[in-house]
C-alpha cells in the first residue's frame, strides 16, 4: 500500500468518535454518568420499598393494635352485662348453634332504670324471639304481662300476673314460667330496662319506624302510617304507652316488637358490636346469659333469620281475680301460640303447657289442676286457686300485690319437669 493510500484511509477515521480525543472525553464522561443514572434507580427503588414496607407495617401494626382494643372493649362490655340464669338448660344449644340450627331467646323488657325506678322490678316486656339462619326467618311472640298463672317455686302467691316472674326469682324464674306456660324450651335470655333501651336507641344513631297510630306521648310526637326517626327519649315512650291505644296492652305489644326489629336492624353486626357507643350503652343497662362468644356467632350465622319477619302475641280474656285485673289465655289460645314456636324451632308438635291454676281460675281443666288441683303448697286452695294460708293477701299478683322484697315467699318444692323438647 502506498503513502498516499495510508493517509487517504487514516484521514477517513480521522473524524471517527474513536479517534477523536475531545469526543472521547465527552463520551467518557456522557457514558459514566448514563452509568451512574442506571444505577441510581435500583438504589432509589430499594430505599422506597423499604420505606413502604415500613409504612405498611406500623400500618398493619396500629389496625392491629386497635382491632385488638376494640375486641377486648367489646369482650369485656359483654363480660360485664353476662348474667347466668342459674338454671338447668331445657337442651344442649351449643350442639344448634354450631350446626346453625333454630334458637329462641327469651327477652325481657323491666320497668326500671328510669323515671327514678330502681329496684329490680317486673318485666312488663316478654317477648319470646325465634332465629332460623337457614331458612332465614325470625319469630316474635309477645306475651301479655298480666297472664295470671302459678309461678314455678311461688305458688302461694298463686295466682300470679307473669311479669311478676322475675321479680319474685330472676331470669331463671321468668324463663321457667314460660317454658311452664307453653311448654317450649328457651335458649337464652337477654333484659333491658327502660334507661337503656334510651341509651341503645341513641348507641344505634335512633331508629327508624312507621307508626301504627297517631298519638303524642312524652317525646313521642307520631302519625300513623308517616315514617318518622325517633332518638332514644322518644323511642322509648313509642314503646311505653299504653292507655291512648284502642288496643291496650296489645297494641303497645306491637309497639314493642316494631322497636325491637328497628335496633335489631341497626345492631345485628359485628361493626355494631364493637361499636363504642353501642358498647357504653349496653353496660349497667342489660343482663344476658350469652357469651362474647355466643353473640359473636349470632352476629354472623343468625343475622340473615332478621331478613322475614313472623310475629303474634298470646290473646288473653281479661278477668278480675281477688280484685286485681288478669288475662286468663284459653288453653286453645295457648296451644296455638305453642304450635307457633315450636314449628319455628323446628321441633315436633306438643301438648301445649300449663298456667298451673284451677278450673275455676281458668274455665277450663289443665293438664296439672286435673290431679292436683291448684299449685298452692300451703293453706287450702280457694275458689281462685290462691292459698287461703297465710299469704293470702300476696297472692293476687295484680291489685292487692305485695312486692317479695317487704314479704319473701316461701320456694316452693316443685320442678319445672320439662324435658324432651
Amino acid at each position: 500500500m502506498d503513502s498516499d493510500s495510508r493517509r487517504s484511509r487514516g484521514n477517513r477515521f480521522s473524524g471517527n468518535r474513536f479517534n477523536n480525543p475531545s469526543e472521547n472525553k465527552v463520551d467518557g464522561v456522557n457514558n459514566n454518568k448514563q452509568r451512574q443514572g442506571s444505577n441510581r434507580p435500583p438504589r432509589q427503588n430499594k430505599s422506597r420499598k423499604r420505606l413502604i414496607a415500613i409504612i405498611l407495617t406500623v400500618v398493619v401494626v396500629l389496625l392491629t393494635i386497635l382491632g385488638v382494643k376494640k375486641w377486648y372493649d367489646a369482650k369485656n362490655a359483654v363480660d360485664s352485662i353476662f348474667d347466668s340464669a342459674k338454671i338447668q338448660k331445657a337442651r344442649d344449644v351449643s350442639v344448634a348453634l354450631k350446626k346453625s340450627k333454630p334458637i329462641s331467646i327469651l327477652l325481657l323488657g323491666t320497668d326500671t332504670g328510669a323515671l327514678g325506678r330502681n329496684y329490680r322490678g317486673r318485666t312488663d316486656t316478654i317477648i319470646v324471639a325465634t332465629l332460623n339462619p337457614k331458612k332465614k326467618k325470625m319469630t316474635l311472640t309477645s306475651i301479655p304481662r298480666d297472664t295470671a298463672m302459678s309461678i314455678p317455686g311461688y305458688s302461694n302467691y298463686s295466682p300470679s300476673k307473669i311479669n311478676s316472674a322475675y321479680d319474685f326469682g330472676g331470669a331463671g324464674t321468668a324463663i321457667k314460667s314460660v317454658e311452664k306456660l307453653l311448654n317450649i324450651p328457651i335458649d337464652y335470655y337477654g333484659l333491658i330496662n327502660m334507661g337503656g333501651l334510651e341509651k341503645i336507641v341513641d348507641g344505634v344513631g335512633g331508629i327508624d319506624i312507621t307508626p301504627t297510630l297517631t298519638f303524642k306521648y312524652g317525646n313521642a310526637n307520631v302519625k300513623k302510617g308517616k315514617k318518622i326517626h325517633l332518638a332514644g327519649k322518644a323511642a322509648l315512650d313509642y314503646s311505653r304507652m299504653r292507655y291512648d291505644d284502642p288496643k291496650g296492652d296489645y297494641g303497645r305489644q306491637t309497639r314493642q316488637r316494631q322497636v325491637l326489629m328497628a335496633i335489631l336492624r341497626k345492631s345485628d353486626s359485628i361493626t355494631a358490636l364493637l361499636n363504642k357507643d353501642f358498647l357504653k350503652s349496653l353496660q349497667k343497662q342489660t343482663k344476658t346469659d350469652l357469651t362474647f362468644n355466643e353473640l359473636l356467632t349470632l352476629s354472623t350465622n343468625y343475622r340473615v333469620a332478621t331478613h322475614h319477619l313472623k310475629s303474634t302475641h298470646l290473646q288473653g280474656n281479661g278477668e278480675m281475680i281477688n280484685g286485681g285485673a288478669y288475662e286468663v289465655v284459653p288453653k286453645s289460645e295457648r296451644q296455638r301460640v305453642t304450635n307457633f314456636i315450636r314449628s319455628a324451632l323446628e321441633l315436633s308438635k306438643k301438648t301445649t303447657g300449663t298456667t298451673g291454676l284451677s278450673s275455676l281460675v281458668t274455665g277450663e281443666v289443665d293438664d296439672d289442676a286435673t290431679t292436683n288441683g291448684s299449685e298452692s303448697s300451703s293453706g287450702t286452695a280457694n275458689q281462685y286457686g290462691s292459698s287461703t294460708g297465710t299469704n293470702t293477701t300476696t297472692g293476687t299478683g295484680g291489685g292487692g300485690y305485695t312486692a317479695p322484697q317487704q314479704t319473701t315467699p316461701t320456694q316452693g318444692t316443685q320442678t319445672q319437669g320439662l324435658t324432651g323438647y
